[in-house]
């Protein structure tokens, strides 16, 4: 019961739809999705795989979440919406992370042994992002929506784009920096790309004028 109750305080601390106590333990599929992979990693730690995965793939059907039952997780998890959030078997969750809907910390294929990331304490997770291969985003980081990481993210870092990088650290803009929210982001890679595209449009400027 202590772990509901942390996990009832932090959705209603997170998430402003959070009204009742009842609706969350009930009606919230983040919340059953954890409480229901403790149990599948209970029984996967103790020899019995098949019930694990057994319970692991009926979460998913219920609550379009899935989670490995090897899969490490910390306390306070929030999952935020949760559909399409896959967390594979390696991966290590810290606690007081948030996760929104669509969120993969998943596998490269090219890995044996710890092919997962993994995440350390107060990490927020931006919907869509993909984080990917056995590598680790640092305590109080944030991962932008639809970023796709696949280096490590030191701690206190912001992380924007495909592949992603670095917006900010400790609070402080870098080359690639933006003001980063769920929605509102700028790919470093875009601004780039719209950058080379200006030269070449003055490049063209140029020649046309050259040619007259």
């Amino acid at each position: 019961m202590g772990e509901l109750k942390e996990l009832v305080a932090a959705y209603k601390a997170r998430d402003p739809a959070a009204t009742g106590t009842a609706e969350l333990v009930l009606l919230y599929p983040g919340i059953r999705a954890v409480r229901r992979h403790r149990r599948a990693s209970f029984m996967w730690r103790h020899g019995f795989k098949f019930i694990g995965r057994w319970i692991s793939q009926r979460t998913r059907k219920l609550t379009g979440i899935e989670i490995h039952p090897a899969a490490k997780i910390g306390r306070r998890l929030v999952i935020d919406h949760g559909d399409g959030v896959v967390i594979g078997e390696t991966a290590e969750i810290g606690d007081d992370v948030l996760i929104y809907q669509g969120v993969t910390l998943g596998g490269t294929g090219k890995h044996t042994g710890k092919r997962h990331p993994t995440i350390g304490n107060n990490v927020l997770i931006g919907a869509g992002a993909k984080v990917l291969g056995p590598i680790n985003v640092g305590d109080n980081s944030r991962v932008a929506a639809g970023a796709v990481v696949l280096k490590d993210i030191p701690p206190n870092a912001t992380a924007v784009g495909v592949p992603a990088r670095i917006a900010r650290i400790d609070g402080k803009k870098t080359d690639y920096a933006t003001e980063v929210d769920q929605i509102n982001v700028t790919d470093p890679v875009q601004l780039e790309l719209l950058n080379l595209r200006t030269q070449l449009d003055e490049i063209k400027d140029i020649l046309t004028r050259l040619e007259r």
